[in-house]
């Protein structure tokens, strides 16, 4: 690992600690961007596109992991209603019909 910690400060214990934070975060975001979402497999690759996609990739971990416990948990209670759940996710009536 490199790092610019002094070699006072790179203990066996330190270093460890910053691999496992490290990890974490790969668990928690990337993980779940490349597996659920696909996001190595993506095409977009010029201009603006990919931080717009990580962007909104973003924003729909965040969204999904308030609808249940987990995101792979929230994928299937959008999937038992795919055209409802997510006006439901939003506050947007899932009732259109107009009334005379």
């Amino acid at each position: 690992m490199i790092t610019d910690l002094s070699s006072g400060q790179a203990d066996p214990q330190r270093i460890g600690e910053i691999v496992q934070a490290e990890w974490g975060i790969e668990n928690k975001i990337h993980y779940v961007r490349d597996v659920t979402f696909g996001e190595d497999a993506s095409r977009i690759r010029t201009g603006h596109g990919p931080q717009n996609m990580a962007t909104l990739r973003s924003v729909a971990m965040n969204f999904l992991r308030t609808m249940g416990r987990s995101i792979a948990d929230a994928r299937r209670q959008l999937a038992i209603a795919p055209h409802t759940a997510p006006l439901n996710l939003f506050g947007i009536p899932c009732d259109l019909h107009t009334h005379p």
